[in-house]
């Protein structure tokens, strides 16, 4: 197959990198691509947003697959285009991509379906911004409604702030078209993440999660940028909270578009604020993220060729990802002075000794080759990109070989990935133990419970009669690694509750499950008959009683906690609220 990609930052180096190593690719092309992206393709001098031309080069190379990197094109209409002309491409159609290059129809497509996100209206009148402003308070968020590279979204903590940020896109025209419409929304708190999936209209394959960092500055400070640096996994995304994102706003999504006539396929990017149990969609982009791309694909194993012909031809439900479990992070090194003005042309070396690490590759996003020199030609130069087998070890592998690198005005962020450490440092405080696999979708309800109260915890499968050994060496050492509780959830012959408190001198909250032609009551009598000096909390039978389970796990720990106390008390008042809600409704 001949491959063309269009585009020429860090996120189309690692495309190359990665659609290079499909056994069904025998030569790639990059429009324009950079000095990096030379070493795995033909870099062609074509300007990403000359559909024209671009179709006309795909012709004439007899193109088998085109891969469009960048937001523009896409917005653009280069996929339809491509496809009017016979050419295979991968990425939205040019309706389908407005869910990134118009951020008013992509909230609006959400109200409409119900998708999780900030409550926002649109403005073209800067007074009619201003009175809206006035009226919802503060702080509050800006964004242009068009596309501007990452950086047209304005965190406002005063009026004037606000007012400031809508009279440069309005009035002074800071965003050009891009900021002829504003969408003002409330601002969203908690902690960011990114969730990439492939989607061939109908079917979703998730990529990992992953989280960026889009300050210049070190501890989330300063204007934002394109993103300095990016890791995977992101550990802000349990299980549980993965599940919930496919569940409500992944797969809604996807038939939202299909819906509304303009079926989505390529790769869609929602931008994530998690706070507790809480998801909520920051935006939604038409492509794969940058730096974010860099990581995901030194994990990702499976043929990334194979997976993107099968969105094109609606088959994607025969694909299955395969993905290194060991973490990656990427550094971002930039220009002295960006996101603002920033020189060129400085020389880079360090490049070789970098790039002959083990688990290390450098992707070029603004370099040129000149004089056989590579040289700086963007704001965000280098995206340096390790593996390692904790997150730690790819963070210490990857500053190794950002060191090893210089050149006169070389600048990035020293915290990449410090999130991940901080809440990977958080003990579990309660344990989650199933007797099978086959517990989880009940098991699950007192996870998401834990979720909503920020409880950390663990989930695991042991079994008392098949693993006896692995239940017992989980309950006597869960103590020494911080566990305050332990919920176990079993069918059948439901043994499991009670070989764990008789190894621990922990709480034990058991969960019987309905996994039998005895509808649960088996299970239910094996978790309460427990002899004298072993107690068993029990609950009620499937999925109610995981919930409870979950509660009175969070109740135990508030004892000591008044934090959670008086977030129980929340729960309790919100309780009450939604019945006396239904009780009105049915009074009427």
């Amino acid at each position: 197959m001949k491959v063309l990609i269009i585009g020429g930052g860090g996120r189309e180096h690692a495309l190359a990198f990665k659609i290079a190593m499909s056994p069904e690719i025998h030569k790639i092309y990059c429009a324009p691509g950079n000095a990096g992206i030379a070493a795995l393709a033909e870099c062609v001098a074509i300007d990403p947003e000359d559909i024209s031309t671009l179709t006309d080069f795909a012709k004439k190379q007899a193109i088998d697959l085109t891969v469009v990197g960048p937001e523009g094109p896409l917005a653009a209409g280069i996929v339809d285009h491509f496809e009017k002309s016979g050419l295979r491409v991968f990425g939205p159609s040019k309706k389908a991509a407005r869910i990134e290059g118009s951020k008013s129809f992509a909230k609006k497509l959400m109200t409409k379906y119900g998708i999780p996100t900030a409550q926002g209206k649109s403005f073209s009148n800067v007074e009619k911004a201003a009175a809206y402003i006035r009226k919802t308070g503060v702080p509050i968020v800006v964004k242009a409604d068009g596309l501007a590279a990452g950086k047209g979204v304005m965190v406002c903590r005063t009026e004037a702030e606000a007012m400031a940020a809508v009279k440069l896109m309005l009035t002074d025209g800071g965003f050009g078209d891009a900021g002829k419409k504003v969408l003002i929304e409330e601002c969203l708190t908690g902690e960011e993440a990114s969730f990439i999936a492939f989607t061939d209209g109908g079917h979703v394959l998730p990529l990992p999660t992953s989280q960026d960092h889009k300050t210049i500055f070190d501890d989330d400070r300063g204007p934002n940028t394109g993103g300095m640096g990016a890791y995977s996994p992101a550990p802000v995304v349990t299980p549980a909270l993965h599940q919930k994102i496919m569940d409500t706003i992944m797969l809604p999504t996807v038939k939202a578009m299909a819906a509304e006539g303009h079926p989505y396929k390529g790769v869609l990017y929602a931008g994530l604020m998690i706070n507790g149990d809480q998801v909520r969609v920051v935006e939604f982009n038409a492509r794969f993220g940058d730096p974010e791309t860099q990581p995901l694909l030194m994990r990702m194993k499976s043929d990334i060729v194979e997976v993107m012909n099968a969105v094109i031809d609606g088959r994607l439900d025969q694909c299955a990802m395969e993905i290194d479990p060991r973490p990656a992070v990427c550094v971002v090194m930039a220009s002295k002075g960006y996101p603002g003005s920033y020189p060129k042309g400085k020389s880079i070396s360090g490049l070789e000794a970098a790039g002959r690490m083990k688990d290390v590759v450098v992707f070029h996003a603004g370099t040129a080759e000149q004089k056989g020199r590579i040289i700086t030609s963007g704001g965000r130069v280098l995206g340096v990109t390790a593996l390692g087998d904790t997150v730690r070890g790819a963070i210490a592998t990857a500053y190794r070989a950002v060191a090893k690198i210089k050149w006169d005005g070389a600048y990035y962020r020293k915290d990449i990935g410090m999130k991940a450490i901080k809440r990977l440092k958080k003990p579990a405080l309660v344990g989650i133990v199933m007797g099978s696999d086959s517990d989880y979708p009940v098991m699950k309800e007192a996870a998401d419970v834990l979720e909503k109260f920020g409880v950390t915890f663990e989930i695991t499968v042991a079994s008392a009669h098949r693993t006896p050994a692995r239940a017992m060496d989980f309950a006597a050492n869960a103590a020494s690694r911080g566990i305050k509780v332990i919920i176990a959830g079993a069918g059948h012959a439901a043994h499991l509750a009670g070989v764990l408190a008789a190894h621990t001198i922990l709480p034990v909250i058991g969960v019987p499950i309905d996994s039998s032609a005895l509808k649960g009551m088996d299970a239910l009598l094996s978790t309460v008959q427990m002899p004298p000096g072993i107690p068993v909390a029990t609950m009620a039978i499937g999925k109610s009683g995981a919930r409870n389970a979950g509660i009175l796990a969070v109740q135990m720990l508030a004892l000591a906690d008044p934090a959670l106390a008086e977030k129980l008390e929340t729960f309790k008042k919100e309780m009450a609220e939604a019945v006396e809600k239904k009780a009105a409704q049915l009074g009427k």
